[in-house]
């Protein structure tokens, strides 16, 4: 049995824009000294996705971003802005965070976009699927005879 099938069988129903919390995500993208000023252009850039905002953070040379998971990833941004030339920082604290945050996301992103797992319901599911295949445990006789007393 395919795996949609139990799940439809067991009345499951699975909405990704509707599962759990943390969807929203608050990260920040820090550049290189140089060159001078990328950091006010990258801002300028960022602010033309819709769904994404951004703001100059308090940290120098840092952009605060605020996102939905279901539409963006630091991953696709950070790509973004280094295919677009800019120079991100490449400290060992910021590689290290970077591998995190994209690890998670992946993993959430990855999970939301896969149905529910039937946990209570799964005896259920076979229940259903055995009353409505034809298998041998007919009995052919009348219902008088079986109950001969």
């Amino acid at each position: 049995m395919r795996r949609e099938t139990a799940y439809k069988l067991a009345g499951r129903r699975h909405d990704p824009r509707v599962a759990g919390s943390g969807l929203v995500k608050h990260r920040e993208i820090r550049f290189r000294e140089m060159p001078p000023g990328q950091t006010e252009r990258a801002l300028t850039a960022l602010e033309r996705l819709r769904g994404l905002k951004v703001s100059l953070s308090e940290r120098p040379r840092t952009l605060d971003v605020e996102y939905s998971v279901l539409d963006f990833s630091l991953e696709l941004l950070e790509d973004a802005l280094r295919d677009a030339g800019f120079h991100l920082d490449n400290s060992l604290y910021v590689k290290l965070v970077r591998a995190l945050v994209y690890f998670s996301e992946e993993t959430q992103r990855h999970n939301i976009a896969s149905p529910e797992r039937l946990i209570k319901q799964s005896n259920e599911v076979y229940i259903k699927v055995y009353d409505q295949h034809p298998h041998g445990d007919h009995d052919e006789t009348p219902v008088e005879l079986r109950e001969y007393k």
